[in-house]
């Protein structure tokens, strides 16, 4: 298994080999084919496998995202905390439109 210095340096590696607008296209095309594979889900035709591997893709790409963008970790979970409110606020709003 790696550890963390190795699959940074593996991503940077691939960012440096393939080049930021490849990587970028790659994380929409991998994006695409797990739309993809949920599209299959609503069809009868679900292959978990396929999904879960599909899943991975796109959060190596979005890990390499991150690292293009230069998107701290602070900022991701400053963004999650907003938006994990908001769906909360959300959810309660509509469970006391339903009440």
């Amino acid at each position: 298994m790696m550890n963390y210095q190795e699959v940074t340096d593996t991503y940077k590696q691939a960012i440096v080999t393939y080049g930021e607008r490849a990587q970028k296209l790659m994380a929409i095309e991998e994006m695409s084919e797990l739309t993809k594979e949920i599209c299959k889900d609503f069809r009868g035709k679900l292959n978990r496998e396929h999904l879960i591997e599909e899943i991975i893709d796109v959060i190596i790409t979005i890990d390499q995202l991150i690292m293009m963008y230069e998107i701290s970790e602070e900022e991701i979970v400053s963004m999650c905390i907003r938006k994990m409110n908001r769906l909360k606020e959300r959810l309660e709003k509509q469970n006391d439109e339903i009440k």
